[in-house]
């Protein structure tokens, strides 16, 4: 995971402003309050005992708020593990308000601590900082109280599926983004040929992990700068043992055990959703699944997540690309690296679902639903896929033929049909 994302990163930001902040206002009391002093009010002015008294104070209700906040964020976490997925608890760490009122937090607490400790044995000379110390904790009752209604929506599931859905099409987005360099989805197949008949380098694994990302625009001027061509052997998401083969390369010199193209390949031991749009699909697959679950039987929820997986592989059939071949500005091929097929994000997102839904027809309806939606929106390709894996979806659903239930499942079946043509 990114350092960025670490819950530690921003208060240990704001934790270093806040020692700046304090060397900045006690010079400010020392050297230009004296000169000041008759242009500012009495109320920003305050003796010793007085700040003294409204340190300990403060010490106490920051350390209060800040009990609660890390108790309420552990509750969160908690109810993300146990209801609906362990892979969502990324999506409430990354998120960055909950990061900057720990930030906020961590400030005030190490200001008021160090303006109590640097307080002098002189009674009768007046302080500023005080004043600014009740300012920074009333912002810091402020982050309190938004921080309370944040995480009681954020602990809501709709909340949380809508941020998921949003974030993962941002990712697709980004994705199929036009770039600085240039992406194919076909090459000169003479080129590619007798490219296959050079006996390439192999570069292996330095560590096992999850593949997080992929640099491509450093491996890209990498490959430049080698006159190199280098072929991808994982797709991002996949996991990877140490010594397993991740790169094949066509060099004119040999490349050494370490090759400096692993350093633009990020390896960690959990997936994220930087880069992969898979795993994005999947919490929502996971929150879907538990939710049908005997143990919750919350199907209304498997909708929702459902129709949130159909507006995404809606999106993702609008925007992809089979990319797999890369080049720089000169026009000559660098990276190779197969796309994942629009039908594997078909079959990722709706196979458990068929597996654990299949005998509750209201799941396997907005399944059908969520499908014709997708095939609405988007072209025959598409559509082609759509149906295919209809076929397989309908095997699955164990209903009555001479009930209800059958008759409102065909009509939806129907409807997929007439949209797929």
């Amino acid at each position: 995971m990114n350092v960025r994302d670490s819950f530690w990163f921003l208060p240990a930001i704001y934790g270093l402003i806040s020692i700046l902040a304090v060397i900045i206002v006690t010079i400010a009391d020392f050297f230009l309050l004296p000169i000041i002093q008759d242009f500012v009010p009495n109320i920003v002015l305050t003796n010793q005992d007085i700040a003294k008294s409204l340190y300990s104070a403060l010490i106490t209700a920051i350390l209060t708020m800040t009990t609660i906040s890390f108790s309420t964020i552990m509750v969160v976490l908690t109810t993300y593990t146990t209801q609906f997925s362990p892979r969502t608890l990324q999506d409430f760490m990354k998120n960055r308000f909950t990061q900057h009122v720990l930030g906020v937090y961590s400030f005030s607490f190490v200001f008021v601590l160090l303006n109590l400790l640097i307080l002098t044995e002189d009674k009768k000379k007046v302080m500023a900082s005080p004043f600014f110390t009740v300012l920074i904790s009333i912002v810091c009752l402020a982050f309190f109280v938004l921080f309370i209604h944040h995480s009681s929506r954020f602990v809501q599931v709709n909340n949380l599926i809508s941020e998921i859905r949003n974030r993962t099409s941002t990712v697709i987005k980004t994705t199929y983004a036009e770039k600085s360099f240039h992406e194919e989805t076909d090459w000169d197949q003479e080129v590619i040929n007798d490219l296959r008949q050079q006996e390439p380098q192999v570069i292996a694994a330095s560590h096992s992990g999850y593949i997080q990302q992929l640099q491509f625009k450093n491996l890209i001027e990498w490959a430049a700068n080698e006159d190199a061509i280098v072929e991808s052997e994982f797709q991002i998401g996949d996991y990877i043992q140490k010594g397993m083969p991740i790169f094949k390369c066509w060099c004119a010199r040999e490349m050494e055990a370490e090759e400096k193209c692993q350093q633009y390949l990020l390896i960690g031991n959990e997936r994220v959703d930087t880069q992969d749009i898979e795993f994005s699909i999947q919490k929502l697959v996971e929150i879907a699944v538990k939710a049908i679950s005997p143990g919750i039987n919350d199907p209304h929820t498997a909708i929702n997540c459902i129709n949130r997986i159909g507006s995404l592989l809606a999106d993702l059939g609008s925007e992809y690309q089979p990319i797999r071949y890369y080049s720089d500005d000169k026009g000559h091929l660098r990276v190779i690296m197969e796309p994942k097929p629009f039908e594997e994000y078909l079959y990722m997102s709706f196979y458990q679902i068929r597996i654990y839904g299949s005998n509750d027809v209201s799941v396997m309806n907005g399944v059908i639903e969520a499908l014709y939606q997708v095939a609405a929106v988007n072209g025959n390709e598409v559509k082609k896929d759509l149906w295919e894996f209809a076929e397989f979806l309908i095997k699955a659903v164990e209903v009555d033929r001479n009930g209800l239930d059958y008759k409102y499942f065909k009509k939806q079946v129907d409807k997929l049909s007439s949209a797929c043509a």
